[in-house]
């Protein structure tokens, strides 16, 4: 599972074999969560509260660039790296 971006102690993943709909995964510690690049909502699983918001402000900026990855993901191309 590629990482595409790290901060705050939180990885973002994205699976290039990953069900629709378009989603991202963030991890942190043992906690993870699904969130919907179209939507920027929860799909599955949790974060505390003060690490969602900032998964969720960063995704908000990044969202572009984030639906550009799961198009490459889907063509089984190379991720690109997303900043902080």
């Amino acid at each position: 599972m590629p990482v595409i971006s790290q901060f705050n102690g939180i990885t973002i993943t994205m699976y290039y074999d990953d069900h629709n709909p378009p989603h991202f995964h963030a991890r942190r510690a043992d906690d993870e969560v699904l969130i919907g690049i179209q939507t920027l909502s929860v799909l599955f699983g949790s974060l505390p509260s003060k690490q969602l918001k900032s998964v969720i402000r960063w995704a908000r900026l990044h969202q572009e660039e984030l639906m550009d990855n799961w198009e490459r993901a889907r063509r089984g191309e190379l991720l690109q790296p997303i900043n902080p």
